[in-house]
């Protein structure tokens, strides 16, 4: 299955060095690209993109509210947000519209065609260079869960720890359907879009910390 990806970068240079890195894998594809969040905006809504790279610091509407915006459409891109510093403000801003990835301009070709993948897969997809401090700073004192049950609550600590389906059901000795059935009570309960929702909330109520990977 190919990938489409849109790119929003206020620099020309950026996008067509991205546009030209993504274009050498066979399974991902750049359908379009815009010069600030406004235009990203339209642009997504318009081409209905499988992933959207955000750049972050774009004039006019930036790449935070313009996630926002997207990710209040019924049914938005993953967004991964673009960033030249790795600042708290800004990881911070991210993860709290609600976006699916974050990733460094320096990290190599490598790390952003997995982070592309990762993200269109649904499930979050943060920088490797900066996942340890991502970690460190939402984790805190367990919140309360919902109604979650003792294994829904387990089976969201597993998400968290980035285990896919099949090794939840072999971990916790459970049918694939019995998994599928607790991700989504748990989701509800907790009104959760999606398995990338799951990991954040995993993290920020501290279900999973950096010692459980």
């Amino acid at each position: 299955m190919t990938v489409s990806v849109l790119l929003a970068d206020d620099q020309a240079t950026v996008r067509r060095g991205l546009r030209l890195v993504i274009g050498t894998q066979p399974d991902l594809r750049v359908v379009g690209e815009a010069a600030d969040g406004r235009e990203a905006v339209e642009a997504v809504r318009r081409l209905r993109p499988d992933v959207a790279l955000l750049d972050i610091s774009m004039p006019g509407m930036n790449g935070i509210a313009a996630a926002r915006e997207l990710l209040a459409d019924p049914e938005p891109p993953r967004i991964v947000m673009l960033t030249t510093y790795d600042t708290d403000e800004n990881l911070e801003g991210s993860l709290r519209a609600g976006v699916s990835g974050f990733l460094l301009k320096v990290s190599p070709p490598e790390q952003l065609f997995t982070v592309i993948r990762t993200a269109a897969s649904g499930l979050a997809a943060l920088d490797p260079a900066i996942t340890a401090r991502v970690m460190a700073g939402y984790v805190g004192a367990p919140a309360e869960q919902g109604d979650l049950t003792p294994r829904e609550r387990e089976v969201l600590t597993l998400i968290g720890r980035g285990l896919a389906n099949a090794e939840i059901a072999a971990a916790l000795h459970i049918s694939l359907s019995t998994v599928a059935t607790h991700i989504n009570r748990l989701l509800a309960k907790l009104c959760l879009r999606d398995r990338a929702e799951a990991v954040r909330h995993a993290y920020e109520h501290g279900l999973v910390r950096p010692r459980d990977l």
